[in-house]
């Protein structure tokens, strides 16, 4: 009997608890590395998308001198919004030109900056030739800003990717900095959303490594605490 049992563990109880051990050896080994693949993953569109609601921010202040303060007021400034675009004909440099335009500047001296722009740009475009003049017009923020993009979809902005539909949290503010006014804005992905569905201990490990170095527990551009020039935490 002793002899049955002593086969019995050999033979067929140690191979399988060295095959259970390896096996949960290798999966603790693998499942950071996993953690992180896909962590690397979702980061690399989560930063898109804050970059392109950067760049749409900054063109919402340009245009209304404060950042826009809800991402529905954001996404409306895309869809129907517009903005200054200036076109720069002929070049400084162009020393003939320059004496040209210096002479029909004479002419209509009465006329003064954007005025004096649009009378050059009328006379540019009835043939005149040899001017230097800087012209703005309005255009539609969404014919400008990410048109490169065919697969562009601004309504996604508001969401956090891979989250089942959170939301990017959003805030605007003006603070006083030595005595000036200065517009302010953040945009911040939590990795609690960002992350769903990975290791949740992981994830739980790294808000604390995030919390221990006192950095915000996700991803974030801006911030309405102090001026940052709109940085990223990832830049």
């Amino acid at each position: 009997m002793g002899s049955i049992i002593r086969k019995v563990f050999t033979y067929l109880i140690l191979p399988a608890c060295i095959v259970g051990l390896t096996y949960f050896l290798v999966k603790s080994i693998m499942e950071p590395v996993e953690f992180n693949k896909y962590k690397a993953y979702r980061t690399e569109i989560a930063v898109q998308r804050l970059k392109d609601i950067r760049d749409l921010q900054v063109a919402y202040k340009n245009v209304n001198a404060r950042y826009a303060s809800t991402m529905d007021s954001l996404i409306l400034f895309y869809n129907e919004g517009k903005m200054k675009i200036a076109l720069q004909v002929g070049s400084k440099d162009d020393s003939l030109a320059m004496a040209h335009t210096d002479q029909i500047k004479k002419k209509y001296r009465h006329l003064k900056g954007d005025k004096l722009n649009q009378k050059l740009h009328e006379l540019y475009l009835a043939g005149e030739q040899n001017l230097v003049f800087q012209v703005s017009h309005d255009v539609p923020v969404k014919d400008t800003l990410f048109n490169s993009r065919p697969g562009f979809v601004v309504d996604s902005l508001a969401f956090i990717p891979f989250s089942g539909g959170d939301s990017v949290i959003m805030a605007s503010t003006v603070k006083k900095v030595s005595g000036v006014n200065v517009p302010l804005f953040e945009a911040k992905m939590p990795y609690k959303s960002l992350l769903r569905g990975l290791d949740n201990q992981l994830r739980i490990n790294l808000d604390a490594e995030q919390e221990d170095k006192g950095h915000y527990k996700g991803l974030m551009v801006g911030s309405i605490d102090a001026p940052n020039n709109n940085a990223g935490n990832w830049e």
